[in-house]
């Protein structure tokens, strides 16, 4: 029998398909059912189609919430892109998914604009502990899913952004089924490469699991190029109501010409040279190494009652030579600036640190459809990190010793030789940082009636140089569920969130220490999952407000010590609404769409500005409207599927108030399946749209968005 999943592919940027995958519904029905409704025999070979966005795009239990939930019971907002997305798009790293969840646009590099917030920090396996230090782009080869939970999430995790939370989830040994594929890749920008995974039993309940992955790559960027290596490995035991998992991973990526910024435009938002231009020398470049080592323990020791636990450890080291742009001017007096000063940066970041998560969950039936889970947790992180780093600014004028600078218009690489700049001494920066917190969380539910609190206290402790700042602080979670029927659920919560100030900001001259920046979230809405599960939707609407920002007091230095003071009075306010529906029209044919309106508003500083905008003003890089849509239809008698989807951004401003021009993108792809082989054909910007994905500063530019590129990879399993 012949067995063709069908052929989602979506090498897209389309919001709306986590909502297949989000918080929508019961659990689908059987594989059988689907199959029926489009049943057929050729010559003895059944092809069985079942409904990717029924059966493959979405998760039948939540767990970023440590309380594993079937969406419809969860009064938290969650997006979980699974494995098979992953696979569908050709996603290699973090940025091919951003635009696959509302409310989330690419902000830089690994970083994101959240609800109107940015976001940096990312979790694996619930824990921190990002191996991608710095400025590099966590990639998706070992990844089984990307959850990212909206809003506050301070009572569940800790320190956090207010707009949402990152957690990859890591691939485990399985201990039922061998199983492997090999997959080679080609494609513009002279892209090539190719991954190996295993999965093999070995009896008596142990399981190994490895993989290697290798890309080359160029860019669209002049000079830029990335080479990346992930060898992966696991061994997992599963005693009966014990399972342990031991995991090792090394990254190794080395990214030429960087690190990037954006290219310089004008105040009307258009850049003012080509896409391509670099403003880094073809010898700069951005190398990563990070060692994972990860143990992961599981258990149900009695009836209702199970406990994890998992500790990480991490050493990573990121090396950067690169030229950054330091001020536009005018080279030749004509009026029209045409160059950019450039400094060199010499830099060395390394990072150890240690992680360790545990739970306790207890379930227990009350009395009749009364029942009860409570959790209790504790998590710990310390991390060292070391920075070196010197830097050395050029002028306007080639000057001897000193980088050259750069023209935007006809740019000339290798004139400027590190080797010969007078470079002085470096500058060394150690800082140790805790953060330890306890929690309880509590799911009681009445009939259809679920309310779940939770209380969580953290430590945190920073050394910064000597420099040193310790605090506390307590957040809380509340949430209400109501089943309105077994196909539609409404619910409510309340979040809250905080972040130390960085102990760099805690000096007593300037009027320190300040309590953390806090954040926190209302919401409701109506979750859906129709005709069972295949025309699905999430309707919410939220406020955000994040206050106790650092500003600079307008009155100056009150203490006559020399140092002017600073004040925690600044607030930004974020109000949105987001819509997402996913339906599948017939068994072959599949329609995802998401909508999100978001108002990110400064509500509160200095009275001087104190931002890079003024109060009123929309906060940088967060779009109004977001709108994605993406369609697929299969045709299964030939084993074919072809998809197109569509992205929309806004009008946003950058940090330095420049407009960031609307854009709408367009992708498509083929899969084709036959038995063990599979290909995929993917295109991204279709029509080879000109546009800013997102903006920075005025002397570094807007990040340009991706050419029209072409990829072709070829896969076989066994």
């Amino acid at each position: 029998m012949r067995v063709l999943h069908t052929a989602g592919a979506a090498g897209f940027a389309m919001l709306a398909t986590p909502l297949a995958a989000q918080d929508t519904g019961d659990p689908a029905p059987p594989a059988e059912e689907r199959a029926a409704q489009s049943e057929g025999e050729d010559e003895g070979d059944m092809i069985i189609v079942t409904g990717r966005a029924q059966k493959l795009y979405r998760v039948e239990e939540v767990s970023v919430g440590k309380l594993d939930t079937p969406p419809l019971e969860s009064s938290l907002v969650v997006t979980t892109i699974t494995e098979e997305l992953i696979e569908d798009q050709g996603a290699r790293d973090a940025q091919d998914l951003y635009r696959n969840i509302s409310g989330v646009s690419f902000f830089s590099y690994a970083g994101v604009t959240a609800r109107g917030f940015r976001q940096e920090e990312n979790f694996y396996d619930g824990l921190r502990g990002d191996p991608y230090a710095g400025f590099s782009v966590p990639q998706l080869f070992n990844v089984e899913r990307v959850e990212f939970l909206k809003g506050p999430s301070g009572m569940l995790y800790g320190p956090g952004a207010p707009g949402g939370l990152f957690n990859y989830v890591t691939k485990k040994p399985d201990l039922e089924e061998f199983s492997g594929q090999v997959k080679a890749i080609g494609g513009t920008e002279d892209r090539f490469g190719g991954s190996a995974e295993v999965n093999a039993p070995l009896g008596r309940g142990f399981g190994v699991r490895g993989g290697l992955f290798y890309e080359d790559r160029g860019t669209f960027r002049f000079n830029s190029a990335s080479r990346t290596l992930i060898a992966d490995t696991g061994l997992a035991m599963d005693g009966g109501p014990v399972r342990v998992d031991v995991q090792g991973t090394r990254y190794d990526q080395e990214l030429d010409a960087n690190r990037l910024r954006g290219v310089p435009v004008d105040d009307e938002g258009e850049f003012l040279t080509s896409r391509r231009w670099n403003h880094n020398e073809p010898g700069d470049f951005l190398n990563l190494v990070s060692d994972v080592f990860q143990v992961r323990l599981e258990a149900q020791p009695v009836e209702g009652l199970s406990l994890d636990a998992t500790a990480r450890y991490n050493d990573a080291q990121e090396v950067q030579n690169y030229h950054e742009p330091r001020g536009l001017f005018d080279s030749d007096g004509d009026g029209t600036i045409d160059a950019t000063i450039r400094e060199f940066r010499d830099q060395l970041r390394t990072q150890e640190s240690w992680s360790f998560g545990g739970n306790l969950v207890w379930a227990a039936g009350i009395s009749g459809d009364v029942r009860n889970r409570l959790l209790v947790g504790a998590d710990h992180f310390e991390g060292d990190t070391y920075f070196r780093g010197r830097s050395l600014r050029g002028r306007t004028v080639d000057t001897p010793g000193l980088p050259n600078p750069l023209s935007l218009f006809d740019p000339v690489y290798g004139q400027s030789d590190p080797a010969t700049y007078d470079q002085g001494p470096y500058t060394v920066t150690l800082t140790d940082s805790e953060r330890t917190g306890i929690y309880v969380l509590d799911e009681l539910t009445i009939g259809r009636l679920i309310l779940v609190g939770g209380i969580r206290r953290d430590d945190f402790y920073d050394n910064s140089d000597g420099t040193v700042f310790e605090d506390s602080q307590t957040t809380y979670r509340g949430g209400v569920v109501y089943r309105v029927t077994d196909e539609i659920s409404a619910f409510g919560q309340y979040a809250t969130s905080f972040e130390p100030q960085s102990a760099a900001s805690q000096n007593p001259l300037a009027g320190g220490p300040f309590a953390p920046t806090t954040g926190d979230i209302y919401e409701a809405g109506i979750k859906t999952a129709l005709f069972n599960g295949q025309i699905q939707s999430t309707l919410s609407a939220y406020r955000i407000t994040r206050s106790n920002i650092l500003q600079t007091d307008p009155r100056g230095d009150t203490g006559n010590d020399g140092v002017d003071d600073l004040l925690s009075i600044g607030e930004i306010t974020s109000k949105g609404i987001e819509f997402d529906i996913a339906a599948d029209v017939t068994p072959d044919w599949v329609v995802t769409a998401a909508y999100g309106y978001n108002d990110t508003r400064i509500t509160q500083d200095n009275a001087g500005g104190g931002f890079s905008n003024n109060v009123g003003d929309r906060f940088a890089n967060a779009p109004e409207h977001q709108l994605g849509f993406w369609t697929r239809y299969q045709f299964p008698a030939i084993g074919l599927a072809a998809a197109l989807g569509g992205d929309y951004v806004s009008e946003r401003v950058s940090i330095s108030g420049q407009p960031v021009n609307p854009y709408m993108v367009f992708d498509a792809s083929l899969i084709y399946e036959t038995g063990p082989f599979r290909a995929l054909l993917r295109v991204d910007n279709l029509f080879d749209e000109t546009y800013a994905a997102s903006g920075f500063i005025d002397r570094t530019g807007h990040f340009p968005g991706a050419p029209r590129s072409a990829f072709l990879e070829v896969g076989y399993e066994f």
